[in-house]
């Protein structure tokens, strides 16, 4: 049998500013997120307002591959 797509999949989120200033602000790691989506109604790549840890404010987290 084909295997089927789901609908509904799970997507990490990852902090752009740490990704960037890797080493230099950032010097803890890098936050990202764990969250689902709908294929269907947003099948481009998700962007949300999140608070990093790491850098102690709110940021875009953009939508990365697993």
């Amino acid at each position: 049998m084909a295997k089927s797509k789901e609908i509904r999949v799970t997507i990490n989120l990852e902090c752009i500013d740490c990704a960037q200033n890797f080493g230099k602000r950032c010097r803890r790691g890098i936050s990202r997120y764990t969250t689902r989506k709908n294929r269907r109604n947003t099948p481009i790549r998700l962007e949300l307002k999140k608070f990093c840890r790491y850098c102690g404010r709110h940021t875009i987290h953009k939508e990365i591959k697993k």
